[in-house]
């Protein structure tokens, strides 16, 4: 069978997508084709309605190893649980997608992204995206997209359309955004210090390119979709709703206004229980055969019906108050932050610590420093293969007063931990100012919204009390959005129940000159520049106002590391004396490292030496070693040596460990010498000078010529 062929052009690439020959047992499924890069997309679902509360939407994104040529690492020799990178870009595609099914729409539903073939220079990841967004399209599913990705880098102040991995190490900016024809609904992003214009900018530069993939797969739509089915929606019955206000008076409405967290949600909770238990008492009675049975089924879509008016209510009130009143659930006003407060040096022997509380949401940040080897080796398609900063964000139940699972940490946790990194890896210093890994581990202990932004506050403040020469600290903020048909409020620092039941969650993470961070979601279709603009210069705002807050804490960076981390020394050396460092099989840089307190030696390609050790003298006694190793005599230069060996021609001098070179008997003084031993002897400390070096490295000494020199 052969497939239907569309092809249109992105970012100065032929994108080509096949559909009708694979994959045919699925709802729909294309074959995507961008330059070397192929990803094959697919959606499957189950007909009948999920009876969770929520709609139960899985994106998966896979890289297969052969699609870049590589055989897995580790024992089993295959592909695994999925690599943080993979989890993110599901995470990416999921977040604007799911906002575009129908209120009610609650089929499982599966979208499944292959990475087929992998071209360095045509990424996967806007493939995918574009994607999974076609098949929706192509599928029975009612989806109200199309919606496109695309990834844009900025050069010597140009855009660049899917930058590779290569033009991203030079680009200012990596800002990913996803929407539909009419506004964006995604956007990740991290930034060298940009400005908000410049970012602006950016937006809707990708927004014009997004415009041009949408109508594309229009057209294959309109070619090759099938016809939407008509599913079985959920619809509030007046009559309960009614019912349910005339019980609850003003008490729902009262409890959303209770300024503590904890005390409001008991509250909300407890009149939620009480009003349902008011309306388990009534019969749902069938006559069958003449016989009453209790119908079950019945009472239970009542209680459903009861439960969403519940909710309602409470959705009702937050915007209401907010729109109309302009009031917060806390009482705050839309720009207002909530109380800070923050400490540093807490824990005294990690390598560095700090504390940072806004509100209800608390973050603790942990620093460990660590050799340049330690850092995470990465096993995937891409080209990178190590990492050398990493910001690992965990989110304990605890944090809001519950129980729950522990284990593994979630796309949620991972997420969190990448916007973390990519805030701070703007003024991270190089490998060359400061050689080691640099582990950030940020602990959630009390969240009541915004935790990533408050883990970013404490990163920064931990990264400094560790000594960590940073350029400029960073602060994030979150912002949220409440909107009313045309009408629309932003709101500075959101809190849980503004995020739970508002339009937006905008964060935003910068330095005082830029921003280095930047994401969004939404859950309605989209927003326009106006917002951005406005909740952009409403954040910076904030972000200042963080930032004077974090100074009062801590200032400047600590001078001096912690006395428990390790200190690293980085040397240089030529490329071609690495192996006479290390030595065949180990034996010269082996015995180094074990009579040297087991000393850590990493040795880069590029004649980098980084020597790690909690002791300094131990460092420069290592780090004299391994210059002797690699020295090379001068010829014209004198040296003090040291007689190693005496000889009836002349004498051996060691010029410094491994290096020797001889003295012959006619260039032992300025007079004719009959005995060699008349003039030196072994253990002897002379003055020589490099008179020559053979073709095979033999050093040829004078002690005359040092003599006359002198």
């Amino acid at each position: 069978m052969k497939p239907k062929v569309f092809e249109t052009e992105f970012g100065g690439r032929k994108l080509v997508v096949e559909v009708g020959e694979v994959a045919k047992q699925t709802n729909a499924s294309a074959l995507i084709h961008y330059g070397g890069t192929t990803v094959l997309s697919v959606v499957v679902n189950k007909k009948e309605m999920s009876t969770g509360d929520f709609f139960p939407l899985m994106v998966i994104y896979q890289e297969k190893l052969y699609a870049a040529g590589k055989i897995p690492g580790g024992f089993l020799k295959r592909e695994g649980r999925p690599g943080d990178h993979e989890t993110l870009v599901s995470r990416l595609i999921d977040r604007p997608i799911r906002p575009l099914f129908p209120e009610g729409f609650k089929t499982d539903v599966q979208i499944i992204n292959t990475v087929l073939s992998s071209d360095p220079a045509c990424p996967p990841e806007m493939v995918a995206l574009m994607g999974s967004s076609l098949v929706l399209q192509l599928s029975d599913l009612p989806f109200e997209g199309p919606i496109s990705g695309v990834t844009l880098g900025l050069i010597d102040g140009n855009f660049v359309v899917n930058p590779t991995e290569t033009e991203l190490e030079e680009s200012d900016l990596e800002l990913t955004i996803a929407g539909t024809s009419e506004a964006i609904n995604m956007v990740e992003s991290s930034a060298k210090e940009i400005s908000e214009d410049k970012m602006l900018e950016a937006l809707f530069y990708g927004h014009d390119i997004i415009k041009d993939l949408n109508e594309f797969q229009n057209t294959i739509q309109k070619e090759v979709g099938k016809a939407k089915f008509d599913y079985e929606r959920f619809v509030l019955d007046e009559a309960v709703e009614k019912e349910v206000l005339d019980y609850l008076g003003t008490s729902l409405v009262d409890a959303v206004s209770i300024f503590d967290k904890l005390e409001r949600y008991e509250k909300i909770d407890e009149i939620k229980e009480k009003t349902l238990e008011h309306f388990k008492g009534r019969p749902f009675f069938n006559i069958i055969d003449n016989i009453s049975v209790y119908d079950h089924k019945a009472e239970a879509n009542f209680l459903k019906q009861v439960n969403a008016a519940l909710d309602k209510v409470v959705t009702n009130e937050v915007r209401r108050l907010i729109t109309k009143e302009k009031v917060r659930p806390d009482g705050r006003k839309t720009d207002e932050l909530r109380p800070l407060f923050s400490r540093v040096g807490l824990l005294e022997r990690t390598h560095g610590s700090a504390l940072f509380t806004r509100g209800q949401t608390q973050a603790l940040g942990v620093i460990t420093l660590g050799g340049l080897g330690e850092g995470k080796l990465i096993d995937d398609i891409r080209l990178e293969d190590n990492k050398r900063f990493m910001l690992h964000y965990n989110f304990p139940q605890y944090s809001v007063g519950e129980t729950g699972r522990y284990g593994a940490p979630g796309r949620r946790e991972i997420g969190h931990g990448a916007l973390g990194e990519k805030a701070l890896l703007a003024v991270l210093p190089s490998e060359d100012e400061f050689p080691y890994t640099i582990r950030v581990v940020s602990e959630i202990l009390e969240s009541n919204g915004s935790s990533s932004q408050a883990t970013i506050c404490a990163a920064s403040m931990a990264l400094m009390d560790a000594g960590v020469p940073i350029k400029a600290p960073v602060a994030g903020i979150a912002m949220g959005l409440i909107m009313e048909d045309t009408d629309y409020t932003i709101l500075t620092d959101i809190q849980g129940m503004e995020d739970h039941e508002g339009d937006m969650d905008f964060k935003v993470a910068g330095t005082k000159d830029g921003i280095t961070a930047l994401q969004m979601d939404i859950k309605i279709k989209g927003i326009t520049r106006e917002i951005f603009e406005e909740a952009l210069a409403q954040a910076k705002i904030a972000r200042l106002d963080i930032l004077d807050h974090m100074n009062e804490t801590i200032s400047e960076v600590r001078e001096e590391l912690s006395p428990y981390a390790p200190k690293v020394m980085m040397i240089r050396i030529d490329p071609d004396k690495i192996r006479d460092v290390i030595g065949g099989g180990g034996k010269i840089i082996t015995p180094i490292i074990e009579d040297n307190d087991n000393v850590k030696i990493d040795i880069e390609q590029d004649g980098r030496v980084f020597i790690m050790h909690y002791d300094t003298k131990v460092i420069k006694d290592v780090q004299a070693i391994i210059e002797n190793i690699v020295r090379v005599p001068e010829v014209g230069k004198i040296y003090e040596g040291k007689v190693v060996r005496v000889e009836n021609f002349g004498a051996f001098v060691e010029l410094w460990p491994g290096t020797d070179g001889m003295v012959h008997i006619s260039k032992l003084a300025k007079e004719r010498v009959e005995k060699v031993t008349d003039v030196v002897n072994v253990g002897d400390s002379i003055l020589v000078k490099c008179i020559k070096i053979d073709d095979k490295g033999r050093v040829d000494l004078s002690r005359k010529d040092a003599l006359t020199d002198n």
